[in-house]
């Protein structure tokens, strides 16, 4: 009989998860028998779920915020570097006068594909005299200019 209780036992296969058992059972977070205490989420989890979700509302409200004003300058840095651009082609230009600060002027593009800068407006001409008009600009106090109106394109 002897002999059937050995093989009994070496046929014996533990239904228990080896990594679900241990031999400090009083270091489980959770009760460990039918009879353990009651372990219930304390209001702390529920203060803290509350704190995290406003602070990620808040966090993603002031980044959003951010990107806004990030694409604002972006925008303002564009528009700068489009009047350096512009006045670095006026002051290449062909002119017969010095220009004057809130003056207003008229660009245009000659025969012979130079930028030619005038007084006289595009209407004004009793014929036209240039290829293409291409902007009425103001000279700014900055020396770049403002362009008030645009005209034919330079293809």
């Amino acid at each position: 009989m002897a002999k059937k209780d050995a093989d009994k036992q070496k046929d014996f296969v533990n239904p228990i998860d080896p990594d679900k058992i241990t031999e400090t059972p009083s270091t489980l977070p959770y009760a460990h028998t039918v009879g353990g205490a009651v372990i219930k989420p304390t209001k702390q989890g529920v203060i803290r779920s509350r704190a995290l979700t406003a602070m990620e509302e808040q966090t993603d409200m002031q980044l959003a915020q951010i990107k806004e004003q990030i694409d604002l300058l972006a925008r303002q840095a564009h528009a700068i570097q489009e009047r350096k651009d512009l006045a670095a082609r006026i002051y290449e230009a062909k002119m017969g006068f010095k220009p004057e600060i809130n003056h207003i002027y008229h660009l245009y593009l000659n025969h012979e594909e130079q930028h030619v800068l005038s007084m006289i407006g595009p209407d004004e001409w009793a014929k036209p005299k240039f290829k293409h008009f291409l902007y009425t600009v103001k000279l700014l106090a900055d020396h770049t200019w403002e362009v008030l109106a645009s005209g034919d394109s330079e293809d």
